[in-house]
């Protein structure tokens, strides 16, 4: 069985939301992301990465995969049949990885993690001075369509979506974006990602309270 260490509402929301979609049984360890401790066990995090960072993915073969834009294309490429992910080798492919490259760095690493983690004000200030652009580009590509790539849901999908939910929480309105909000709103109403949304909201709460 596959196994996710994950905190609640971090990035490793987008992998919980496509092993969710793909209908993959996995296991779920929580992660403190600041003491780097695993919960249910006091263990050391460190130990399972180094990087000391979620996702991480344990393969059934024992090894260990990182880095959300391969950690996700690893699961889609699981059921391939439900295209989570287009071929390797069709064009789409590529623009898979590339909004799952734009997201990583111009949403999640540029504005999210300075917003929620850095006490410097200047980089916090530099990082909401760049976000209204790679909002309104994803805003703007969005405009006459209903999925990121191609006519279906991706592992892209569900990488934004997690993304939009935490520009909200750090100031950023997305009412002015009105495709934005509304691709948001259709992401939310799946099934499977408003039930590892809802699982991973009241996670959180447990581990604030």
């Amino acid at each position: 069985m596959l196994e996710l260490y994950f905190w609640p509402m971090a990035c490793s929301l987008a992998s919980r939301i496509a092993l969710m979609e793909a209908g993959i049984d996995a296991r779920y360890h929580m992660v403190h992301l600041w003491t780097k401790k695993v919960l249910e066990d006091d263990g050391d995090f460190r130990a399972v990465a180094p990087k000391g960072a979620v996702p991480v993915l344990v393969l059934e073969n024992g090894e260990r995969l990182t880095e959300s834009a391969a950690v996700l294309q690893y699961i889609a490429d699981l059921k391939p049949e439900l295209g989570l992910a287009p071929a390797p080798g069709h064009p789409d492919r590529y623009r898979l990885q590339e909004w799952l490259s734009f997201i990583g760095t111009e949403l999640h690493k540029g504005f999210l993690f300075p917003t929620f983690w850095y006490k410097d004000e200047a980089a916090k200030a530099s990082a909401r001075g760049r976000i209204e652009q790679s909002v309104a580009f994803a805003a703007a590509h969005l405009a006459n369509r209903e999925f990121l790539v191609g006519d279906r849901f991706t592992v892209a999908d569900g990488y934004l979506a997690w993304a939009l939910l935490l520009l909200r929480h750090a100031g950023v309105d997305l009412a002015q974006w009105p495709d934005l909000a509304g691709y948001l709103a259709r992401m939310q109403v799946r099934p499977q990602v408003e039930a590892a949304i809802g699982i991973e909201t009241q996670l959180w709460k447990t581990v604030t309270a």
